[in-house]
């Protein structure tokens, strides 16, 4: 790794993880799985030690501004690849990512309200999978496996979610 000059500021132009750490409040193993997922990197010294481009911070920022509100690492990962590599990300591009995600989130908060008032109607019933469900078994869609309880696999719910 060659040395980096000095930040316009003076200050070091790289930080070592424990600083970065220090400064966003994250956890080193949280930013070390941050880099594994790609959503922020890091350089390597002679003696394989990482370090981090100032810009870091205020990725780290939006990701966890992003994961707070229910973002999934996926969809993170496509828009900070809209970023550039070595630039901090500005008020502008912060914009432009927040409502690429705002569909999402009103979308999901339509399906908590419906889940919301539909939830009353479990109180009592004790067992979830009674023939008309409307939070388990919406629409009965489980009805044609037969009687009885249903274990559901990932799919299956996503199919018979209710929609928004």
């Amino acid at each position: 790794m060659t040395i980096a000059p000095p930040h316009p500021s003076g200050l070091p132009s790289t930080l070592s993880v424990g600083e970065v750490a220090r400064r966003s409040g994250v956890a080193v193993s949280a930013l070390h799985f941050y880099e594994s997922k790609g959503l922020i990197s890091s350089q390597r010294t002679q003696g394989q030690q990482r370090r981090y481009t100032r810009d870091v911070l205020r990725r780290v920022a939006v990701i966890r501004v992003a994961q707070r509100v229910g973002i999934p690492l996926a969809r993170i990962a496509e828009a900070l690849a809209t970023l550039p590599a070595t630039a901090a990300p500005s008020r502008d591009d912060w914009v432009r990512l927040s409502a690429m995600w705002r569909a999402d989130l009103d979308a999901r908060i339509a399906q908590l309200h419906a889940l919301r008032d539909h939830l009353d109607d479990c109180i009592g019933c004790g067992c979830l999978s009674i023939e008309h469900c409307r939070l388990r078994n919406p629409n009965d869609t489980l009805g044609a496996q037969g009687p009885g309880a249903r274990h559901l696999d990932p799919e299956t719910v996503a199919d018979a979610a209710p929609r928004a």
